[in-house]
């Protein structure tokens, strides 16, 4: 079997070189005392140098707090004091911006390559500026490998903030250290049914937890090639997995949104027989959208329910999501799964009502800056981060929408995934939000926010003539608005706040 490897458009190396050159960094990260339990925050795109930031803190024991690095400096800084980072690594051309959030911490400088360069349009005076940092492959040189390994890595993730203020969640546990690579591999195995030889691609951002920990779980398992894309392109994505004869991917559904509304001749052109896996986690999988995903590549498709706080907590495969529309499959990896009333009270199976969840495979958990939401977030044992849905009498999980995101008009609960569902099918919409506005007479009145496909001219008639039949009336939308872009993140989760914001100032109202 030819020996595993790692790559992105720029390089690619052997994965043993990874592990050495991650086993210098990792000692590097322990003299310079960001080792055993220190957080790092760290602020990449995504390249080869990121996945060895990723193995060295794996081997050292640092505590990685991965930032969105379209964040502002003021967000950075709000972050790196909240967790206590005092170390940053991040990618040469984002310093300048983030002057201010960098003062009094030692600064990690990791040079972009050319293909990072080009899909971002950074010049090369920017890749290559602030001598005062210190480089990233300078450390490697000058470090020998780590004799004794850690191999734990205390998880601290921020949520994306989609509903509020970014939360830390710090990963907790009242027992012994456990080497972190173990809960990775048996992530690899039971979710991602890795096994050597198995190639795992994806183009998601790896600073968001899911990608992340897939991709971690990719490089923690023996004889497993994992492959990056800086940004998410279709036909750039197509053509690396024919190229790279990629067996297993993780995917978000607009991606696969953009997959399928290229020309049909552009996607008979890749062939891509050497896929054997592919899974979507982190927004809702409309139907349709499954369907036609898997009439295009077969029963490959895998969708996976899971929230930062817990875990991947639910499986569904490509059978489940046909027999079973809609469903984000039955629990797993030892999850347990309440759906409780608004007293509390357990629901039973076909009753909606909040979801809480229990998972012992991840490890507890609280937050680094809110633990009043921690607590109350908690019943029999179990948490919830604001889902609502219902479980079959076959123990399958349903989620209707997010409990913050619901539209309450006229005294009707209006789920908006719903409604998002039936427009992204719309060959003139690129992406879209829905939410809820205030209404004197019904309360809320329902607000669409389109982007519309390239080539498109905006015309809030020909939204609703879509609409007709596929949805009551009394779900379509009172108002539409055209943006040239939405706010949203690379994951696929869309900042309805800063959407929802101008209709809600003023009107004595909470959002």
């Amino acid at each position: 079997m030819p020996e595993a490897f790692v790559a992105d458009f720029d390089q690619r190396q052997a994965r043993s070189m990874l592990e050495s050159r991650a086993a210098r960094a990792a000692s590097a990260l322990v003299a310079m005392g960001a080792g055993v339990d220190v957080p790092v925050a760290v602020i990449m795109r995504n390249d080869l140098q990121h996945l060895e930031v990723m193995r060295a803190a794996a081997q050292a024991g640092t505590v990685i707090v991965a930032l969105n690095w379209h964040a502002a400096a003021d967000e950075v800084t709000a972050i790196c004091d909240d967790s206590g980072a005092r170390f940053i690594i991040v990618h040469r051309d984002l310093i300048d911006a983030l002057r201010s959030a960098t003062r009094g911490r030692t600064v990690i400088a990791v040079t972009p390559g050319p293909a990072l360069c080009a899909a971002y349009g950074i010049d090369k005076a920017q890749a290559t500026a602030d001598p005062d940092s210190v480089e990233w492959s300078s450390l490697i040189d000058a470090h020998k490998p780590l004799a004794e390994r850690e191999m734990t890595r205390p998880l601290m993730r921020y949520t994306s903030g989609s509903t509020g203020a970014p939360k830390g969640v710090r990963r907790t546990s009242s027992g012994p250290r456990k080497d972190f690579d173990e809960v990775l591999r048996r992530v690899g195995a039971e979710m991602l049914r890795l096994k050597p030889g198995s190639r795992f691609f994806t183009a998601a951002p790896i600073y968001h937890s899911a990608p992340s920990t897939l991709t971690s779980a990719a490089l923690a398992t023996d004889g497993v090639s994992t492959v990056v894309a800086a940004k998410f392109e279709p036909v750039a994505f197509l053509a690396t997995i024919e190229a790279q004869q990629i067996t297993h991917i993780y995917l978000v559904p607009t991606m696969m949104s953009r997959l399928l509304k290229l020309p049909d001749d552009v996607k008979a052109r890749y062939n891509l027989s050497s896929i054997e896996y592919c899974v979507s986690t982190g927004s809702p999988w409309p139907h349709d959208l499954k369907v036609a995903m898997i009439n295009w590549w077969g029963p490959v498709f895998w969708e996976s329910y899971g929230a930062t706080e817990i875990g991947f907590m639910t499986m569904a495969s490509s059978q489940d999501a046909l027999a079973k529309p809609g469903t984000a499959g039955p629990m797993h990896m030892g999850c347990t799964i309440l759906i409780l009333d608004a007293d509390g009270s357990k629901l039973p199976p076909g009753e909606p009502g909040e979801i809480y969840a229990r998972m012992e495979a991840f490890g507890e958990f609280d937050y680094s800056n809110d633990p009043e939401s921690r607590t109350a977030g908690e019943k029999h044992s179990h948490f919830s981060v604001g889902d609502l849905g219902w479980l079959d009498e076959d123990g399958f999980l349903f989620i209707t929408d997010r409990k913050k995101d619901m539209i309450i008009s006229g005294g009707a609960n209006i789920f908006p995934a719903e409604i998002e569902a039936v427009l992204m099918r719309a060959p003139f919409v690129r992406d879209v939000a829905v939410f809820g506005a205030p209404d004197p007479e019904f309360g809320e009145q329902i607000v669409a926010a389109i982007e519309p496909s390239q080539g498109w001219v905006p015309n809030a008639d020909a939204v609703i003539d879509f609409l007709d039949g596929k949805l009551a009336r009394f779900k379509y939308p009172r108002i539409i608005d055209f943006h040239d872009a939405l706010p949203r993140e690379d994951s696929g989760k869309i900042f309805k706040p800063r959407l929802r914001k101008p209709y809600w100032e003023g009107v004595g109202r909470k959002i």
